[in-house]
């Protein structure tokens, strides 16, 4: 009876490793920031500390929440780092964790720019023991040193309005996507933004205040507008007023890039499809931040 139950869990046991390398084989990555409004403590211990704030409380300390989560949307780890905790200073962290609770597996981690450095990733790609894969965003700014070489690239169809390039490169593989929806809410969003900008610029050029007083107004309307002001060129005489012109140019660049996103990869391009549904899956990892920041 002994051996039969012996044997027993050891074919569990042997089944359960099956269905957790199969399942867990996608990991998702992401990290937020939870604020609290109270001093600063002095226990050295303590994480909650004051750093880059995404919710625009940098007067307010807090805490870095790092989570793993599988693409069904089940938590598989998390840890708490402090509050100054720079992003791309996680990932070796976490990758340590999952290999110590779970052990050493071929997995793919699904990650948003700014959490991997490259010496990071050029690390996951000389280990040959056991593969580390992954899928990160990439900051647009990259996407100018590859437009030239996507561009004489074919797109090729992943599911209805979202189209694909792929770019084989120095080990890697640069994924170009393109979503319709994506870029109707870009448009929307930058027209909305350039209108309100504009009209501000106007009210500010009929109003002629004094140069510190225009600077200071100026400054403000920059600040609401944020990257929109890079589509206007505006010019402050030294006696005061200023003018203004739409920046052609530039705006050309935006539009030919709203609704286009940059993905680098070390997995292969045999399955575009594939690449382009496991960096969609990083949403899980979001609504499981949002879940907790209600609870």
């Amino acid at each position: 009876m002994l051996e039969h139950k012996e044997a027993l869990f050891s074919h569990l046991r042997q089944r359960w490793d099956e269905l957790f390398k199969v399942r867990f084989e996608v990991l998702l990555y992401d990290l937020t920031r939870t604020y609290f409004e109270c001093e600063a403590p002095e226990d050295p211990s303590d994480p909650r500390r004051f750093g880059y704030s995404r919710d625009r409380r940098g007067d307010c300390v807090q805490v870095v929440v790092a989570l793993v989560v599988t693409p069904d949307g089940f938590p598989l780890a998390y840890e708490m780092f402090p509050g100054n905790t720079a992003d791309k200073t996680t990932l070796k962290e976490m990758l340590q964790t999952i290999q110590g609770r779970h052990g050493r597996a071929d997995r793919i981690w699904v990650m948003d720019r700014g959490i991997p450095t490259e010496e990071i990733l050029t690390e996951l790609r000389s280990q040959t023991d056991v593969p580390v894969r992954y899928l990160v965003g990439t900051p647009k700014g990259r996407l100018g040193r590859c437009e030239a070489e996507l561009a004489g690239l074919p797109w090729q169809e992943v599911r209805s309005r979202v189209r694909v390039k792929l770019l084989p490169k120095d080990g890697e593989v640069y994924v170009l996507a393109q979503s319709q929806d994506r870029t109707s809410k870009e448009q929307a969003m930058r027209r909305r933004k350039l209108k309100a900008y504009w009209k501000r610029l106007k009210e500010l050029q009929a109003q002629q205040p004094d140069r510190d007083l225009l600077l200071r107004k100026l400054g403000g309307a920059e600040q609401k507008a944020g990257k929109i002001t890079k589509m206007v060129q505006v010019r402050i005489f030294p006696q005061g007023g200023l003018e203004f012109t739409l920046d052609r140019k530039r705006l050309k660049e935006v539009r030919n890039r709203e609704g286009r996103y940059l993905l680098r990869t070390n997995l292969g391009s045999e399955d575009p499809a594939r690449i382009w549904q496991a960096y969609m899956q990083l949403s899980q990892v979001e609504e499981a931040f949002r879940t907790l920041k209600a609870i």
